[in-house]
């Protein structure tokens, strides 16, 4: 498709300016690393959604260290081979390792007692070597179950999923395209919250008690909120959202063999690590009573 614009040149002559305009189906975007992992940006975000539940759910049924060992060491080896070494996950993944500790903490000082008591601190806190191992097991399976979910999450684009959500999965268009427009308004509330500040401030609002302050501006940003969500709203309907007619998708969203091969993966390894503690003799029930 062609456009042309009269443009008036020095001399007082009109030249024409011919701009070309691409289909979008033709254009060729600059586009963002999809994942740290070259296997990973090669899936379809909803594989990539509901290969990190197979992973993790079965994770759930037995805590024991074998099991989510075996699990985690699978895992660090698959993510290598698909080109995120260890170290670079460690890294990506820092937060899970906080929670892990304070798991391991927990779970130590509060745990099941059995075995022989290490220390007893007026019966309140008690360390033994139960209570340590169910520690160790919950800070091996926090790490195999939020790991790869994490990694998985990494780069992850939400229009790529929720394209794929309403194509492969068949959920409802208004719902997933109007949860897309509310993840893209919320990252506007920073940016709508430092303007509000600076505009109380240039009117001499902004020195007073701090606390009246917040709640004030907060107020402020809530009613942004409501007048953004209502004109997003009525762009939506009408756009046809509202209808039930069928709707043209701008990109097509499928699913590929490279899919299939990472639904294979995620139910080898939680089958091979919960099978390995089985017959070794580790697994235990994780819905057991693990509290004193």
């Amino acid at each position: 498709m062609l456009e042309t614009n009269k443009n008036s040149g020095r001399d007082g002559n009109e030249k024409l300016e011919t701009i070309t305009v691409v289909p979008h189906k033709e254009r060729r975007n600059e586009t963002k690393p999809a994942s740290p992992s070259w296997f990973v940006a090669k899936i379809n975000p909803v594989s990539r959604f509901i290969g990190a539940l197979i992973l993790c759910i079965p994770m759930f049924f037995t805590l024991d260290v074998v099991s989510a060992s075996v699990a985690f060491g699978l895992e660090m080896l698959l993510l290598w081979i698909g080109g995120v070494a260890p170290w670079t996950v460690l890294r990506k993944t820092w937060p899970v390792w906080i929670a892990a500790t304070g798991s391991f903490v927990s779970v130590a000082l509060y745990g099941k007692t059995s075995g022989t008591v290490l220390a007893n601190l007026g019966g309140i806190i008690v360390i033994s070597q139960g209570s340590l191992y169910l520690a160790l097991a919950t800070f091996l399976r926090v790490a195999a179950i939020a790991v790869p979910g994490v990694i998985l999450a990494l780069g992850l684009d939400p229009t790529d999923l929720a394209d794929g959500l309403v194509q492969i999965l068949r959920l409802p268009q208004r719902f997933v395209y109007g949860g897309l427009a509310g993840m893209r308004m919320f990252t506007l509330l920073q940016d709508d919250w430092r303007a509000l500040g600076q505009s109380r401030r240039s009117r001499g609002l902004g020195d007073g008690s701090t606390i009246k302050r917040v709640f004030s501006q907060a107020f402020s940003l809530l009613v942004v909120s409501i007048r953004r969500g209502t004109k997003l709203a009525t762009a939506m309907e009408a756009r046809g959202f509202g209808s039930d007619a069928p709707r043209s998708q701008a990109r097509e969203s499928k699913l590929h063999a490279v899919d299939w091969l990472f639904y294979a993966i995620c139910i080898a390894v939680p089958a091979i690590a919960l099978a390995t503690a089985y017959y070794t003799g580790y697994w235990h029930w994780a819905f057991s009573n693990v509290s004193n």
